[in-house]
């Protein structure tokens, strides 16, 4: 186990289009959504257990959400959870880690991942985070995983390589955002477009120089007071280097400008559980091609996500293609793959009803 390698988990999001189940006091990563007895936050840190030391994994959450990270991961030190005053989005978030683990070991590498994701092949996965860590160690890449696509899907983001035979690590040409189902059929046909994950791979040099390149502004405040990181003063320092820093993503500040992006090609049964879609896809269905986790008694039901809690029973009769869940004090009825939706639910409930069940 190298201890210049290091794990940095974003584990800071709302999980909007989780809600109802998932809520703003405690959102979908600190909840056991797949039924294993551990939740995505969990599972997300246990994978990565055998790639680096306890100590070198590093949780970047909500200031809201420290106490549920330390309740989830008692094994952590203060210094290993990273307190964000106000969400600004991924690139913040990165270059916050990317400073600090920096400060603490100029030799690192680390790997940065959302906490939220499902992974199937565990040994798969282990075996390529190493391998582009490896790889990263060397030098100045900047390693993006992509997931070999089975399908033309429009929820995810895609990249495209430039096909090098025999090349494990392969030159990124462009990165798209979700597109239309049309354009989606058409990457999948080229067979050189892969899905992007959000895992990212490289040396704390890289990264930062990429930051003093790309993004100036944020590199300038976030290395403005390098003995600020793992004292007393951290804090006070981050809180005024989030009120400065403007909310844009690693990918759209830093990855689709870089030259020296790679990506490395894998197939270890991923999903970004991203939506009740994404969930109703890997769950076990019956032979209507139904999800159910609760009590339910369906009639003439198919293609739907049912959910409720062990105290509840839910009947439901002649929908196709619907959620329908019960979480707590909130039962929502809607169309199971409309995911742009749900922000507009949970922004109408908020409107009329408050926070109350958020």
């Amino acid at each position: 186990m190298d201890p210049n390698f290091y794990v940095v988990i974003m584990a800071g999001g709302i999980g909007s289009r989780f809600w109802p189940y998932s809520r703003n006091d405690r959102p979908k990563q600190f909840l056991d959504v797949l039924n294993t007895g551990q939740t995505l936050l969990q599972m997300t840190a246990n994978r990565f257990r055998s790639i680096c030391p306890p100590e070198n994994i590093y949780i970047v959450t909500n200031s809201t959400y420290v106490g549920l990270v330390k309740e989830q991961l008692p094994y952590l030190g203060d210094e290993q959870i990273l307190a964000e005053p106000v969400r600004r989005n991924t690139a913040p978030c990165v270059a916050y880690a990317a400073y600090k683990i920096r400060q603490k070991n100029p030799d690192a590498t680390m790997v940065v991942a959302p906490s939220d994701h499902a992974i199937f092949h565990e040994t798969e996965f282990v075996q390529t985070i190493q391998a582009a860590m490896q790889e990263a160690a060397k030098g100045d890449k900047l390693i993006t995983l992509g997931i070999r696509p089975n399908r033309p899907e429009t929820g995810y983001g895609y990249i495209q390589y430039v096909r090098e035979p025999g090349a494990t690590f392969k030159k990124v040409k462009t990165f798209t955002e979700k597109p239309q189902l049309e354009l989606a059929k058409t990457f999948l046909d080229s067979g050189d477009f892969v899905w992007n994950a959000g895992i990212f791979i490289w040396h704390v040099s890289a990264i930062t120089s990429a930051f003093d390149k790309h993004l100036p502004e944020l590199a300038e405040i976030f290395e403005d007071c390098p003995d600020c990181y793992y004292s007393p003063r951290e804090e006070e320092f981050i809180r005024s280097a989030y009120s400065q820093s403007k909310n844009i993503s690693i990918d759209y500040g830093i990855m689709e400008k870089a030259e020296n992006v790679y990506v490395v090609l894998a197939d270890f049964g991923w999903s970004d559980l991203g939506s009740w879609a994404s969930l109703h896809e890997i769950r076990q269905k019956d032979g209507s091609n139904n999800a159910v986790d609760g009590n339910a008694v369906l009639f003439d039901v198919q293609d739907c996500m049912i959910k409720s809690d062990k105290d509840h029973l839910l009947v439901v009769q002649g929908l196709q293609g619907y959620l329908v869940a019960q979480c707590d004090d909130v039962i929502i009825i809607c169309d199971k793959d409309d995911e742009a939706r749900f922000r507009e639910y949970v922004n109408e409930v908020k409107a009329q009803k408050g926070e109350r069940f958020l």
